[in-house]
């Protein structure tokens, strides 16, 4: 079984370097002008309910059924959202949050382990039933944090979280053949949905 981990397409806080988290921030003009449809069509596609991602799954898979699921949405930055590291360089509780490696809990949302484990149960389940169901292929679109989370936990080669980083529109693309005796996904390879940019 095939497995594609696509992030959405860009937005305007991804250009202003702003945390969006859990907010609900649609693809701008240009993320939506840059996308590309993908090679393949898969019969259904699990997008998260924030609209960035099913706006990029409509791009990428005009033909597909798509599916939210709650669990793989991005991390609740709670405060941060909204604003970037420049806006809050001399915020107490931004500096103690990234001096802990941007892994304590963020004030009024989460941290990082709570939301890898969020995310992990919810790819784990969508994967065993897709096993269960002899499909041969599992597609989502979600976000660079879900990406990160999947991918530091059951990834070979092994890389810690931030090395697992992909540009909007990117992602990757995963075996599960020792999935069931192992857990682990094999990287096969890196994908990217977006125009080739014209002089």
């Amino acid at each position: 079984m095939k497995i594609y981990l696509l992030r959405h397409g860009e937005t305007a806080y991804n250009v202003d370097h702003r945390y969006q988290g859990v907010t609900d921030i649609p693809l701008s003009p240009a993320g939506l002008a840059a996308l590309k449809q993908a090679d393949f069509s898969p019969k259904t596609v699990y997008v998260t309910p924030l609209k960035r991602t099913k706006q990029t799954a409509e791009i990428l898979f005009p033909t597909a059924e798509y599916i939210p699921v709650n669990d793989l949405s991005e991390m609740n930055f709670g405060v941060f959202e909204g604003r970037n590291y420049k806006e809050m360089e001399h915020d107490f509780a931004y500096r103690a949050w990234v001096d802990s490696n941007c892994e304590s809990t963020c004030p009024g949302g989460e941290c990082k382990a709570d939301f890898s484990e969020r995310v992990c149960k919810a790819f784990e389940s969508l994967l065993n039933q897709s096993i269960q169901n002899s499909e041969d292929m599992l597609v989502i679109v979600a976000h660079g944090g879900t990406q990160m989370a999947v991918m530091e936990k059951y990834a070979v080669p092994q890389k810690n979280y931030y090395e697992w980083c992909a540009p909007t529109a990117g992602g990757y693309v995963l075996d599960a053949r020792d999935w069931q005796e192992k857990h682990v996904l094999h990287l096969i390879g890196t994908v990217q949905y977006t125009k080739e940019a014209t002089c």
